[in-house]
């Protein structure tokens, strides 16, 4: 806008420059015809200074035309200045425009941002609420969950202990069992395998005799491989044992119990002829690990068949 004022003023101002050199040079003309015609009326006809006064105004008119020409150009050149920039006054008055559109369409555009962000706003705020909703549910939530565990915890812990007593029943019991167990010991066999007979010695030593035909081994304390009982537990054991032999004149049925290889009782028959039968029992105090077996006396004989005449037994009658 200042340019679009400032040239039409620089115009003007030219024109009125002109017009005032105009002036001056048409009121010189005039100051010299007039003097001249006063020196001619003085003078006469003198052709002198006619010549010298014509020459003057034609020196002068050429001065002035060439101003005046130098100053059309100006204005020529000013003009087309002028133009120029009108027209780029123009063009920026069209990008003013179309930024000022711009402008218009953006603000509209920040509008309807604007309302976008409050509606986006009361929505943040809306969440926000229900947020601290959600927050407050989720923490009467997390108390309740705060309980439940203590409350798993409190169980847990009682039934570890529930637990733990229940291992010591269990492990009493088992011990009462395995106790029970122990207490339940008897044994019973005979001295040849099953469907075996025959005579046994003599033998020139006293000599441990294996009974293998075994009709009952509760406790699993007698050991029909080596014919060694063993206790299992302390306490009060009875066994009883029976010897038979065929008559002969040399030779006896005789065998001795033995604890840990020492002589407790023996059972003995020495007849000449017919059968032999002897037979002894004895209640001993055994401890944990001690041995009972039956040892053929030396220089004897000992018969038995499928019926069974010699044979070995015991068991527990309490443990102490």
């Amino acid at each position: 806008m200042e340019m679009t004022k400032f040239f039409p003023a620089l115009f003007l101002i030219c024109f009125l420059s002109t017009a005032q050199l105009q002036a001056v040079a048409d009121n010189e003309i005039i100051s010299h015809l007039r003097q001249t015609g006063s020196q001619a009326a003085d003078a006469g006809n003198l052709s002198d200074n006619q010549l010298t006064f014509a020459q003057d105004i034609h020196a002068v008119l050429r001065e002035m035309s060439a101003s005046l020409a130098e100053l059309k150009v100006e204005m020529r050149y000013l003009q087309r200045d002028y133009e120029a920039k009108t027209r780029e006054l123009e063009l920026q008055k069209d990008e003013l425009d179309k930024l000022k559109q711009q402008y218009q369409a953006q603000a509209g555009e920040l509008s309807s941002v604007k309302a976008l962000a409050n509606i986006t706003e009361d929505q943040v705020e809306s969440l926000r609420r229900e947020g601290e909703v959600n927050t407050k549910g989720l923490e009467v939530q997390k108390k309740e969950f705060d309980k439940l565990k203590e409350q798993h915890q409190a169980h847990a812990e009682e039934l570890l202990r529930v637990q733990t007593r229940a291992n010591v029943t269990e492990k009493q019991v088992e011990a009462l069992r395995r106790e029970g167990e122990v207490k339940k010991v008897a044994f019973s066999a005979s001295l040849l395998a099953s469907g075996n007979q025959g005579e046994t010695g003599p033998f020139n030593t006293r000599t441990p005799l294996v009974f293998r035909h075994v009709v009952s081994n509760i406790g699993n304390a007698y050991n029909p491989n080596t014919g060694f009982f063993t206790a299992p537990v302390k306490g009060a054991y009875h066994f009883e044992f029976y010897i038979f032999g065929h008559g002969h004149a040399s030779y006896p049925a005789a065998a001795g119990l033995t604890r840990n290889g020492e002589h407790i009782f023996i059972a003995y028959e020495h007849q000449p002829s017919h059968g032999a039968n002897s037979a002894n029992g004895v209640t001993l105090l055994l401890e944990v690990g001690d041995v009972i077996f039956l040892r053929q006396w030396q220089n004897s004989r000992i018969y038995d068949n499928i019926y069974c005449h010699t044979t070995f037994s015991g068991h527990l009658l309490f443990t102490m």
